[in-house]
């Protein structure tokens, strides 16, 4: 396969980044924003569609199960 520009070197670290991360690094995340991120995901991965709003998916998250 071709190498390709992007992997050749490593692009230098972002230093704003490095500094949020680190601020953030101990912060926890609560049940409710981790609910949020999974639904974020899902709306920004789902169809185009009028009929998915994220108040759709944010319903529909309710009733999904996983299983262990």
């Amino acid at each position: 396969m071709a190498d390709r520009k992007q992997f050749i070197e490593v692009a230098p670290a972002d230093v704003e980044l490095l500094k949020l991360l680190e601020e953030t690094r101990d912060v926890l995340v609560s049940d409710e924003q981790l609910r949020e991120q999974r639904v974020s995901f899902a709306f920004g991965n789902a169809l185009h569609s009028e009929s998915i709003t994220k108040d759709s998916v944010r319903r529909s998250s309710e009733h999904v199960r996983l299983l262990a």
